[in-house]
């Protein structure tokens, strides 16, 4: 069999390939690259943002139109303005990748130096150990998950998302995993108002409870974002519902990336808030601060010896 050659699929014009030098945009571009720092300025304490979250902030505060054509040409403008220098590459956040990685040290003394700066960064009990339930959030939109894990990660609860996709798999997984709690567990949701992330939130719903009586677990979900209130509460852009998408829905459509980023962060901040008690809580940081001290104070005696 002959050899494919690749080259023959190039197309005619191409992309830009790495950085850009001496990029020159039109005078509309320019303009719309400083509405696009002024957002990444006002929301600098949640970096990085999704385009799509850069897309509706532009639609609510700069007369940016709302439409598929000017999302598209936003993301190929954020697209090119990184790969400029003119915006942070970590500012703006893209769809990831999975990444695994072999750990290696210089020898023992790095080993130990290691360990010591895992003690005094990571070291961590279980926040919610005595908690009357066990908190997971779950977020639709994987661009999203920084962003709430900054939220979530100093009460040491884990944020999980499929992306948009209804994988049994992960719902099995997660299942077993909430039946071996001591405690019940319930789910803090956040997704798009649209019959898409609505189904999707009820037959994740409805398929981890399932598999929850099986295991013997107990599980509640709690639909936290976007609700229909939010709509007028936060004064969000909305759209009608796809004339092609056949799945029972009222009213008009709203994506979770519509909320500002400051007035996400506050929502589910509230609503892990609210099923926390806090003395116990306090507690647990307590010891955590006094475990701690232990054992940086192990690593340093192993390093004076090494």
């Amino acid at each position: 069999m002959a050899e494919f050659d690749f080259n023959t699929c190039r197309a005619e014009r191409h992309a830009h390939r790495g950085f850009i030098n001496n990029w020159r945009p039109h005078a509309t571009t320019e303009d719309l690259i400083v509405h696009i720092k002024e957002v990444l300025f006002e929301y600098r304490e949640h970096l990085p943002l999704t385009c799509r979250q850069v897309f509706y902030r532009l639609v609510a505060a700069h007369r940016y139109p709302k439409t598929n054509n000017a999302y598209n040409k936003l993301c190929a403008h954020l697209a090119n303005a990184r790969r400029a220098r003119v915006i942070p590459f970590d500012a703006i956040r893209d769809d990831g990748v999975d990444r695994t990685g072999a750990q290696c040290y210089a020898g023992t003394g790095h080993f130990i130096k290691a360990c010591r700066h895992t003690a005094s960064e990571a070291f961590r009990l279980d926040r919610q150990d005595g908690q009357a339930q066990r908190l997971y959030v779950w977020c639709e939109t994987g661009g999203m998950v920084p962003q709430l894990a900054r939220v979530c990660d100093p009460f040491g609860i884990d944020v999980v998302s499929s992306g948009g996709f209804d994988s049994v798999s992960v719902k099995h997984s997660l299942a077993r995993e909430f039946s071996e709690s001591d405690v019940p567990v319930r789910v803090l949701h956040l997704g798009d108002h649209d019959p898409s992330g609505v189904h999707l939130y009820l037959a994740l719903q409805e398929d981890i409870t399932a598999f929850c009586e099986t295991f013997g677990g107990e599980v509640t979900f709690e639909r936290v974002a976007v609700l229909p209130s939010h709509v007028d509460m936060f004064g969000l852009d909305t759209a009608p519902p796809k004339s092609t998408d056949r799945r029972r829905f009222e009213g008009e459509t709203v994506q979770a990336e519509a909320l500002p980023p400051d007035t996400l962060a506050e929502i589910l901040g509230q609503a892990v808030k609210s099923h926390l008690d806090v003395s116990i809580y306090d507690q647990i940081m307590a010891e955590e601060a006094t475990q701690r001290m232990r054992l940086i104070e192990i690593f340093d005696s192993l390093g004076s010896k090494a």
